[in-house]
């Protein structure tokens, strides 16, 4: 099993977890954070992807 990790908008709180990707946000289940494109922005205000912090759940 992946250690899959949790990312927060510091923005918006939107989560965003490896293990579940954002596949209606273009993001496939299991992609680590460090494969999202730099020019990925969180589907709920828009902040850039250095806004997000890793978080534990």
């Amino acid at each position: 099993m992946i250690d899959s990790k949790t990312w927060m908008c510091l923005i918006c709180g939107w989560i965003y977890d490896e293990a579940e990707g954002a596949p209606e946000h273009g993001i496939a289940a299991n992609t680590a954070w460090e494969q999202v494109p730099m020019n990925w922005t969180c589907p709920e205000c828009g902040a850039r992807k250095e806004d997000f912090e890793m978080i534990r759940i």
